[in-house]
């Protein structure tokens, strides 16, 4: 499964490792993903969804009914 944030769709970065003489190879950068667990009362269930660190913000900041909505409308199972 792909390093991607379920709630802003966060994906990893590419960019260049630079060495001490200039030299550029590839590199990743990585989002910082999660594991995390939530109740959800609408659906009176525990759901366990893969964040990133800005997506547990979002979620304490909407609610998680709201952002298990919007997940459920772009067809997510959850």
């Amino acid at each position: 499964m792909s390093r991607t944030c379920q709630v802003t769709g966060a994906r990893p970065g590419h960019g260049n490792r630079v060495s001490h003489s200039h030299r550029r190879t590839k590199r990743r950068f990585d989002v910082n993903i999660q594991r995390k667990r939530y109740w959800v009362p609408s659906l009176r269930r525990h759901v366990t969804l893969r964040l990133s660190a800005r997506g547990i913000k979002v979620v304490e900041a909407r609610g998680i009914d709201a952002v298990v909505l919007d997940l459920r409308r772009r067809g997510v199972t959850l």
